[in-house]
C-alpha cells in the first residue's frame, strides 16, 4: 500500500503552519513535508513532529524570493554562493527534524544568461548539494515543474531532469516524480514511473486541472496506487494539492488505501 505524508504547506490552510502537525496527525497521517520551513525556529518544528508522533520526510532547499515570483536559484550563475549557503541552512534544519531527503527546485531560466551556462551551473550546484547532503545522511532529489504553471521553469519535464541527473553523475542524487506536473506536461505516467522506478525517490500528487484531490479530475489514482505496488515503489507519496475545501473533509479517497 502507498505511504501517505501530508504537505503542510498546501493542506490544512485553515490552521496556522504550527498547528497542521497535529491536524495532520489527527487524519491518521504518519508523515509530514513541506515547501519550506526556514520562517520558523527549526527546534520548535522538530518538536511539533515530534509531539505528534509524525515523521518529516522532505522539504526543499531554499528557493530565493518566493514571494516574488522566484521559484529556486539552482540555475542561477550569479548565484551559487547563495545557493550553497541555502543547502548549509537545510542541512541544519534537517539535522533538527531528523528529515533525511530534501528537494532541489532549478529555479526559471535567468533571462539574461546563456542556456548552457545555466544548465552547467545547475549540474555543479547539484553535484555540491548531493555531496554535502550525503556527508549529512541525507538524499537529494530534483524535480520537473510544469510550465504552464510556472512558465520558464527550467527543467519542464522527466526526461529533462534524468538527463541532468545522468550528467550531475552522483549516487546520492534522484528524481522526485510529480504527478501533477507530468500529467500537465507528458502524461504516461504508468509507463514513466515504471521505467524510472530506480530514478526516482519520491512521489508528489495531485489531480488534473486544478491541482486538487485525487478525484477531481482526470487522472486515474486508484489505478495508479496499485501500480505502485505493482513495480515495487516503497517510498513516500506527498499530498501536495489545494483541497477543495477543508483538507480532512477532501479525504475520502485516501480510505481504501489505508
Amino acid at each position: 500500500m502507498p505511504r501517505f505524508s501530508a504537505n503542510l504547506s498546501l493542506l490544512y490552510a485553515e490552521h496556522d503552519f504550527l498547528g497542521r502537525f497535529a491536524a495532520a496527525r489527527a487524519d491518521g497521517f504518519a508523515a509530514v513535508e513541506f515547501q519550506f520551513p526556514y520562517a520558523y525556529d527549526k527546534l520548535e518544528l522538530a518538536e511539533k513532529a515530534r509531539a505528534e508522533g509524525l515523521e518529516v520526510v522532505l522539504f526543499n532547499l531554499p528557493a530565493g524570493d518566493w514571494a516574488a515570483g522566484e521559484r529556486g536559484i539552482a540555475c542561477h550563475s550569479a548565484r551559487i554562493g547563495e545557493f550553497q549557503d541555502g543547502v548549509g541552512l537545510a542541512i541544519e534544519y534537517a539535522g533538527a527534524m531528523g528529515c533525511t531527503r530534501m528537494n532541489c527546485l532549478a529555479g526559471i531560466s535567468p533571462s539574461d544568461e546563456n542556456k548552457e551556462r545555466s544548465r552547467q551551473t545547475l549540474i555543479e550546484n547539484l553535484r555540491f548539494a548531493a555531496f554535502a547532503l550525503k556527508r549529512a545522511g541525507i538524499e537529494l532529489v530534483m524535480e520537473a515543474v510544469n510550465t504552464r504553471d510556472v512558465p520558464g521553469f527550467f527543467v519542464a519535464t522527466t526526461q529533462a531532469a534524468l538527463a541532468l541527473l545522468k550528467d550531475a553523475d552522483s549516487d546520492n542524487l534522484r528524481l522526485q516524480y510529480d504527478i501533477y506536473h507530468a500529467q500537465v506536461m507528458e502524461g504516461d505516467l504508468a509507463r514513466t514511473l515504471q521505467e524510472n522506478l530506480a530514478n526516482i525517490g519520491h512521489i508528489q500528487l495531485a489531480d488534473n486541472p486544478g491541482r486538487h484531490e485525487p478525484g477531481t479530475g482526470e487522472i486515474n489514482f486508484p489505478f495508479l496506487f496499485r501500480h505502485l505496488d505493482t513495480i515495487g515503489y516503497e517510498g513516500w507519496v506527498g499530498c501536495e494539492y489545494l483541497p477543495l475545501t477543508l483538507a480532512s473533509s477532501g479525504l475520502d479517497w485516501i480510505k481504501p488505501w489505508r
